[in-house]
């Protein structure tokens, strides 16, 4: 099996421990984080290493690394250590579930695809994405670098989306639309027609009735 240090500490890197263990051909032995952010020695009931050091124990030439970060400031710290790891020569795994439908080549690197998304053909996905669990991605689509999608996205044929975007829990996307780079799609958004750069789409929340739920008539 190949051997994969994961770059993260915090619920991310718990659960890409779990899916890389249970759902890949890698073996994770370690975890790595900034020497800043280094609390403890052990993660998982694995070693916990420096980055700053991680060559030096675990040689890229061995092992390959995986960058276990969420959407923070739109997806620019998961970027940045994305590029940092390229630069000290590791090859980034991705992990794609057994369970996705997945009828397109993902050739992306550090890309995160979890279970019952359903990839049409004839899409382009790039390096570091995350795609959450449940996602529709249509055919003829190009989803950009370094963009996080959270669950139940449904994105329609030949959209495009760009670089760093961040789309939120069941927002829709219409066929054809082109989104820019750094986008926050919000949660339950509806995107009708393209959007320019570092847009900013927020949905309609729902208000608390006057009512009360003690006064709902029973069924």
């Amino acid at each position: 099996m190949k051997k994969l240090i994961i770059f993260g500490t915090g619920d991310i890197a718990s659960l890409a421990h779990f899916y890389f263990t249970n759902d890949s051909n890698y073996e994770v032995v370690a975890f790595t984080v900034d020497l800043q952010y280094l609390v403890e020695n052990q993660f998982e009931e694995k070693p916990v290493v420096p980055f700053e050091e991680l060559g030096s124990i675990y040689p890229p030439d061995e092992f390959e690394l995986f960058i276990a970060l969420s959407y923070s400031n739109l997806n620019q710290i998961r970027k940045e250590k994305y590029e940092s790891a390229i630069l000290k020569g590791y090859k980034l795994a991705s992990y794609v579930s057994t369970k996705a439908t997945v009828l397109s080549e993902v050739s992306g690197t550090n890309c995160f695809i979890l279970e019952d998304n359903t990839i049409q053909p004839f899409v382009k996905i790039g390096n570091n994405v995350t795609l959450w669990s449940g996602n529709h991605i249509g055919h003829h689509s190009t989803i950009g670098d370094h963009v996080f999608i959270s669950s139940h996205v449904v994105i329609s044929g030949g959209v495009e989306i760009g670089e760093q975007s961040f789309l939120g829990v069941n927002s829709t996307i219409r066929d054809h639309v082109k989104i820019g780079s750094k986008n926050v799609i919000g949660a339950g958004t509806l995107i009708l027609k393209s959007c320019e750069d570092e847009g900013l789409y927020i949905g309609s929340r729902t208000e608390r009735s006057e009512r009360l739920s003690s006064q709902i008539r029973k069924i």
